[in-house]
């Protein structure tokens, strides 16, 4: 990566999510409004802000704010139908845009400031373009850097060259959600800028004055995300390259498609056949160009960048070409570009009127999708040391795959839920699924066992007998009382038929203590415990929770059920 950051442009319309939604349900300008994912607020518009709404509220409590509120649903397909008349509108002025997310939108600035003959002058276009062809109002911002253009896109601003790390450094670490492309992105940015905070962490020049291995080995890769964008650098610069010929697939529609359903089955075989020529190759791409020919000759043409773990799969590549699809196939954005060429035609020939001449929708002939920035897999790492080669992105697409052979449920992932012990705790969801969890862990949970948890949480609990300083059992009674300190812990042999599975759980791979038949000294002991829950029902669960220290340096999370102790947990 180039030391030096790209010179940016960032065209941001406000509040796009709920300006969307309110077209598409004809909402007055006037009215408060929202949009609610069914757990929170997603996005506001300035009336609704006004009045004290804000992002990530519960419905009840922006109701509270503001009784008047209009609710409306979150629809990603919509914001992007709705945001490419924008988008043509923006690209009359300077080609080749590249979609961040709907409602925002990046290009280089180099080449299109100085052809107009400023950055100021380029804004200035741009905004007024966007606002004679939709109506939106838009703010444009000019800076080195994406997350510089983007935050100087929300005041408006141009930042001059070589300035923008001075722009960064006293904003709010927080900024940093602006720049993420999905929802569940901006969640983990969240949580990641609570944490820093908790930490004194709370501005982007604090952020960029970390050890950049430090911040990686602490918070992992969005960590180095992160630290890489509070410093100012580019993560992956909107500069156009040639684009790699060979890694492109194109489908012609016969018969032509008018309808969104029917062109995205085309481009479902596009998007797997896309994704399968990029992994044969060990291939993967920051961009995907989309294409399609109308049956009267116009083409059209849109950039959606790939950014993030499960990025390039064939659901998401779907996804981003439906979404473009729904936005050229509707009757506001198709028409649009085509008066704009009509009126272009009318006034090369002397024409006048032209632009009132709106033809229908074409059906569109052909669609093609291309992968730019195509780049070896293990050569994404956007710095020389400490940084990402790209294990995880292959790790996800080979998780996918076994998805598609063998079943969405072949593939699980852990969740914390609420809970009082470790296996409450866990909670398995399928890989690349966003499911609730069924107890919420920000709720109080009485009688929880203290942090730190354990590294390590067996599927099946092992059981082990605990003896005190002089061989006795340690027992626990019915008040939930010791009968002595834990001085030893051991592994009862199993039976014979046994032995071999036995052996294979004291494996390397699955041990989480000392294999069967064998005996550890306690060095240090803590707890116990006591957890009592549902005791007014028929069925109880009484128990106790002791950490142990073993002589060959392991800790153990134990536990005592019924006359029976198990291991539960393994601390690293």
């Amino acid at each position: 990566m180039s030391p030096h950051p790209t010179r940016t442009v960032a065209l941001w319309v406000p509040d796009w999510p709920v300006l969307a939604a309110m077209a598409v349900r004809d909402v007055p300008a006037h009215v408060p409004a929202a949009t609610h994912d069914g757990r929170r607020v997603v996005a506001v518009s300035a009336t609704a802000r006004a009045q004290g709404v804000r992002r990530g509220m519960r419905r009840r409590r922006a109701r509270e704010c503001c009784p008047e509120l209009e609710l409306l649903d979150v629809d990603d397909a919509r914001d992007a139908r709705e945001f490419e008349p924008v988008a043509l509108a923006a690209e009359t002025v300077v080609a080749g845009l590249e979609i961040t997310r709907p409602g925002l939108l990046l290009l280089p600035a180099a080449g299109a400031s100085r052809y107009h003959g400023s950055d100021a002058a380029l804004a200035e276009a741009l905004v007024a373009r966007v606002a004679e062809r939709t109506g939106h109002e838009s703010q444009v911002g000019v800076a080195d850097g994406i997350l510089a253009a983007v935050l100087a896109a929300r005041e408006a601003a141009v930042v001059p060259p070589g300035r923008s790390a001075a722009f960064l450094a006293p904003r709010p670490a927080r900024d940093l959600v602006h720049v993420t492309a999905r929802p569940d992105a901006a969640v983990a940015v969240d949580e990641l800028v609570d944490l820093l905070g908790r930490l004194g962490v709370r501005t982007l020049g604090a952020l960029a004055a970390l050890p950049p291995a430090t911040v990686e080995g602490r918070f992992g890769d969005l960590g180095a995300w992160a630290h890489r964008l509070a410093r100012g650098e580019d993560l992956r610069p909107p500069a156009r390259r040639r684009v790699e010929p060979d890694v492109a697939v194109s489908a012609e529609l016969d018969p032509p498609a008018e309808r969104v359903d029917v062109a995205t089955f085309a481009a479902r075989r596009l998007s797997e056949d896309l994704h399968d020529q990029l992994v044969a190759r060990s291939l993967v791409a920051g961009r995907l160009r989309i294409t399609a020919r109308t049956v009267e000759g116009d083409d059209l043409e849109r950039t959606w960048r790939l950014d993030g773990p499960g990025a390039m799969s064939p659901a998401r590549l779907t996804d981003k070409v439906r979404w473009q699809l729904e936005g050229w196939l509707t009757t506001t954005s198709v028409r649009a570009g085509r008066a704009a060429r009509a009126a272009r035609r009318g006034g090369e020939h002397g024409s006048p009127g032209g632009a009132d001449v709106v033809p229908g929708v074409a059906p569109l002939a052909s669609l093609s999708l291309t992968a730019e920035e195509v780049v070896p897999a293990g050569a994404e790492q956007p710095r020389l040391w400490g940084a990402s080669s790209g294990e995880d992105a292959r790790a996800h697409r080979a998780l996918g795959r076994v998805q598609g052979i063998l079943g969405g449920d072949a593939v699980l992932r852990v969740q914390v839920q609420g809970g009082r012990d470790v296996t409450d705790r866990v909670h398995l969801v399928p890989f690349g699924e966003d499911v609730a969890r069924p107890r919420d862990p920000a709720l109080p949970w009485p009688g929880a066992l203290p942090s730190p948890a354990p590294a390590l949480v067996p599927v099946e609990p092992q059981d082990v007998v605990v003896l005190d300083a002089a061989g006795r059992p340690v027992v626990v009674d019915a008040r939930l009382a010791m009968s002595g300190e834990p001085a030893t812990v051991r592994w009862p042999a199993p039976p014979e038929e046994d032995a071999p599975r036995a052996r294979a759980a004291a494996a390397p791979h699955g041990t989480v203590a000392p294999g069967p038949g064998s005996t550890r000294a306690v060095v240090d002991w803590a707890g116990p415990w006591p957890l009592a829950e549902r005791w007014w029902t028929p069925a109880p669960r009484r128990r106790v929770h002791v950490q142990v220290l073993l002589d060959d340096g392991r800790g153990l999370l134990l536990a005592s059920a019924r006359g029976r102790w198990t291991v539960e947990g393994l601390y690293d």
